[in-house]
Order: C-alpha cells, then sequence, then structure tokens
C-alpha cells in the first residue's frame, strides 16, 4: 500500500494522504449512521445485549464489503460528468473529489450529532449533483451532459421506492404476523414488547425461535449495509488514486492476459455492431470518424465525441493489439487507454438508449461493455480491505444516537418481537437486491421506512415529531449537499 507514495513529489504525496483519510473518514461516518439499522432492533428486543451486537454489526459490515462486489460503486461513479472521469487526474478532477468528500462528511456529521436518520446514499449522490452543475456553469456545457440524467433518473427511482418498499413489506409482513401467527397462546409472545414479556412470564429475553430469527435478520441487514454502502467508498478512493497517483491505478496493472484480451474483443465486437448499422446510428457513425484523433498528454483536457466513436476504436484497438500486460504500456499510454476505453464505453451506453436498438442488441451491447470496462472498473483488494475496516470500526463507534431514535422515538409504543423481525428482514432482503443489482439505496431510509410501517399496521401509531424530523431530513439531505459540494467546488476552482 505504502508503494504508491514511492516518487510522488511533497505536496502530491500530501494531497494523497489527505484523500484517502477523507474516504475513510466519511465511510467511517457512514458506520457511525447506519449501524443503528442492524443494531436497533436487537437492541431494543433484548435480542442481544448492545456491546455483541455492536461487534457483531461491524464483522458483517466488513464481511459484506468484502463480498459484495463492484456494482454499486462504479453505478456512483458514474453519476459524475464524463469529461470529469475521463479527466480526474486534472486539477478540477482533484478539487471535485475534495468538494464530494467534504460536503458529505459535513452534511453527515451534523445529521449523526442531532441523532437523525439521514440517508448518507443521499448525501454522497447531492454531492455529486452539485458538482456536476457546478462544472456545467463553469464551462458553460449542457447541464443535461454534465449531470448524466439516464443514471440519476435510474438512482433516484431506487432511492424513492427503496423505502416506499421497506413500508409496505415490513407492514404486510406483521399484518401476516398477526393474522395466521397470534392463534395459541405461545405464538402471541411474538407480538409483545420486552417490558410486556417481562410483566408477563418474568423473562427479559424473547422467545428462542424469535430471537435467532431477530439475530440473523441483524446479521442480514449488517451485511447488506456493507455490500451496499461500503461499495461507495471504494468508488470514491479509486478515483483519488487515479487522480493523484494515476501511473498505477489508471488501469488495473495486475491485469491478466485474458482479461486484456475480452477487452481487445470487445472493442473489435463493438466496432464489428457499429458498422453493420451505419444506417440505424449515423449520429455515432458519422462524418468526423474519418478525421484522425490526435494522442492526448496526460496533462491536456480530453473530450469525448460520441461521433467520432470508430476513431476512438481504432485507436484503442492499436494500443491493445498483441499486449499482454499493462506494464508494457508507458504511464502516459495508459491514460490515454483509459480515456478511449471510457470514452468507447459511454458511447455503448448511448447506443443502449436509442430506440433503434433491438433488446437482443442491448443486452449484447452490455455484455461487450463489461468486458470493455473489466481492466478500468476494478479495485486492489487493499482498498476493499481498507474502506472494509473503516466501515466496521466506525460501525462500533457512533451508534447509540441513532439507533435510540429508531428503538425509541418512531413509534409511540415500545418495539414487540414481531416488528421488529419484519423490520429487519425486510431491510436486509431490500438492501440486498439491490446491492447485487447495482442499485445504491440509502440502508437508513429501508429500515427507518420498515420500523414506521411496523407500527402504523400493528396499530401502535408513530410519534409525529420524529417522522417529520426524520422526512425534513431526507428532504434537506439532497438540496444541502448539492449547495455544499457546487460551493465548495467553485471556490475550489477559484483558488486554483
Amino acid at each position: 500500500m505504502l508503494n504508491i507514495f514511492a516518487g510522488l513529489e511533497f505536496h502530491t504525496a500530501l494531497m494523497l494522504g489527505l484523500a484517502l483519510l477523507f474516504v475513510l473518514f466519511y465511510e467511517a461516518i457512514n458506520g457511525f449512521h447506519d449501524t443503528a439499522n442492524a443494531v436497533a432492533t436487537v437492541i431494543y428486543t433484548r435480542a442481544m445485549r448492545e456491546q455483541l451486537a455492536v461487534v457483531m454489526a461491524g464483522v458483517f459490515n466488513f464481511l459484506g464489503v468484502l463480498l459484495g462486489g463492484l456494482s454499486v460503486a462504479y453505478a456512483i461513479v458514474h453519476l459524475l460528468p464524463t469529461d470529469l472521469l475521463l479527466n480526474i487526474s486534472s486539477t478540477h478532477g482533484l478539487a471535485m473529489m475534495f468538494s464530494v468528500l467534504l460536503a458529505a462528511i459535513i452534511w453527515n456529521l451534523g445529521t449523526w450529532y442531532f441523532g437523525i436518520p439521514a440517508s448518507s446514499s443521499h448525501t454522497l449522490i447531492g454531492s455529486i449533483i452539485g458538482v456536476g452543475l457546478t462544472n456545467a456553469i463553469v464551462t458553460d456545457s449542457s447541464i443535461v451532459d454534465a449531470l448524466n440524467l439516464p443514471k440519476m433518473i435510474q438512482i433516484f427511482l431506487s432511492l424513492i421506492l427503496s423505502p416506499l418498499v421497506g413500508l409496505i413489506l415490513a407492514g404486510a409482513m406483521i399484518f401476516m404476523l398477526r393474522r395466521f401467527w397470534s392463534g395459541s397462546k405461545k405464538r402471541q409472545r411474538i407480538h409483545l414488547t420486552p417490558a410486556e414479556r417481562e410483566k408477563k412470564d418474568g423473562k427479559r429475553k424473547p422467545p428462542f425461535w424469535t430471537r435467532i430469527m431477530l439475530i440473523l435478520s441483524a446479521i442480514g441487514v449488517s451485511f447488506s449495509h456493507g455490500a451496499n454502502d461500503g461499495q461507495k467508498g471504494i468508488g470514491l478512493l479509486m478515483l483519488v488514486l487515479i487522480g493523484v497517483a494515476p501511473a498505477g491505478f489508471v488501469v488495473d496493472m495486475s491485469a491478466s492476459g485474458y482479461d486484456i484480451a475480452r477487452t481487445r474483443d470487445a472493442v473489435g465486437h463493438l466496432e464489428q455492431y457499429y458498422q453493420n448499422h451505419r444506417e440505424a446510428i449515423p449520429h455515432i457513425v458519422g462524418q468526423n470518424n474519418a478525421d484522425p484523433l490526435p494522442m492526448i498528454s496526460s496533462n491536456s483536457e480530453y473530450h469525448c465525441d460520441n461521433s467520432r466513436a470508430l476513431v476512438a476504436i481504432g485507436h484503442s484497438q492499436q494500443m491493445l493489439a498483441g499486449l499482454t500486460s499493462y506494464d508494457q504500456l508507458a504511464p502516459e499510454q495508459r491514460g490515454q487507454l483509459r480515456r478511449l476505453l471510457l470514452c468507447v464505453a459511454d458511447t455503448a451506453a448511448k447506443v443502449t438508449k436509442l430506440p433503434e436498438t433491438s433488446s437482443q442488441d442491448k443486452r449484447y451491447i452490455k455484455e461487450l461493455r463489461e468486458d470493455l470496462l473489466i481492466t478500468v472498473e476494478y479495485a486492489p483488494i487493499w482498498i476493499i480491505i481498507s474502506v472494509a475496516l473503516a466501515l466496521a470500526l466506525g460501525t462500533m463507534v457512533g451508534w447509540r444516537r441513532v439507533a435510540v431514535t429508531i428503538g425509541e422515538k418512531i413509534g409511540k409504543k415500545g418495539m414487540t418481537y414481531a416488528q421488529g423481525v419484519s423490520a429487519q428482514i425486510t431491510a436486509a432482503l431490500s438492501i440486498g437486491v439491490a446491492s447485487y443489482t447495482g442499485m445504491p439505496v440509502s440502508t437508513t431510509q429501508v429500515l427507518s421506512s420498515a420500523v414506521a410501517g411496523t407500527m402504523l399496521v400493528d396499530g401502535g401509531g408513530v410519534q409525529s415529531k420524529t417522522v417529520k424530523n426524520i422526512f425534513l431530513a431526507w428532504a434537506l439531505t439532497l438540496p444541502v449537499a448539492v449547495l455544499l459540494s457546487g460551493s465548495l467546488y467553485w471556490i475550489a476552482l477559484k483558488l486554483i
């Protein structure tokens, strides 16, 4: 890990160290916020002691990051404007990264301090939107292109629908338990609060099988949270490394000859597809493809022109021809290849959105695009472990403030065992599905909504003041993050 600082000038090494600390601190704060989602129900139903519950949450958050893949990491990354992604090693790119991170840290720390379960996902996405908007205004470019609207709409839908899914599914589950699991006296115990059970049976802990379900569902929430939210830190950390130390990170230096061959084949197949569909996509395979594309130095700005797709493909093929290891390329060539591959992938993504592209062709292009980016969208294992440790340690430190809100202040009555099980299972399944489909969702929103859903359906009701505060935080998170990151980025550009 320390070899990334080798050969860097002092101020560059200092900037890299600060950026790495920013990302890891952001991920630790994410743990502060979202530990409560896993431990609140098991603590307040007395299924586990709080110290053991927090350690359990930290361990399974760690495992979730390790095993969660990278689909969410790069879904977040691609919210950034394409030109900023292509030129992340420029001064503007670095200013953008620091602005996004600082804005996210400020808002997350503030809401955590006041015990408000705000969304870390909303905060990060709002920060990215703020940077994109400011970049569009400063460069006098299209706001539509700057915001990557198709990807943004897709992510917004997942963030908006996920709490509704949590509310409805958890409510439906508690309804089913009330209807079909309350006949005998023994079964009715699942619908007691810990205080009611202690008063009635003289026992502090939940019934055995109920306790097992609560613990397993808490493990599921912790693992799912790590798999989803941990990936966001991985994506940010990769952008930082590409920006500050590009020679070793613009492409996967450990990529095998087979992986490079997959990339080369994908580029070739895309060229064949464009050639075979010239008449259907003239704006992609246009006249500009007859002009040469000059090599771009590492210090200059590169702009992706989708109308020159075949030129970018041609240069990519030249650089990949006969290549078995990225060590064979000079550092500047690696940066050029990364830019070309990202541009080719961006064009391919836009082709899949065209009405002329059939559903079969969309699947085909999507597969080619995955092979195309296999050596560009990656993360070394030490980065994954670093983010996993930051999230796990953050999980074990600052959990209490938000846990009190979820466990005591959402419902008017104490949480029953059935409510805890329903909320946890709903959250674990929803977040787990989202993680493996590449959709970033808010763990906080899903679980808070699920708890509220169980309280409403079970007849206990919710505390309006707490719900209003949570809703206000959800409503303000995006605009505040947009304004914060946009302002910070604008100030940074003025100082450069």
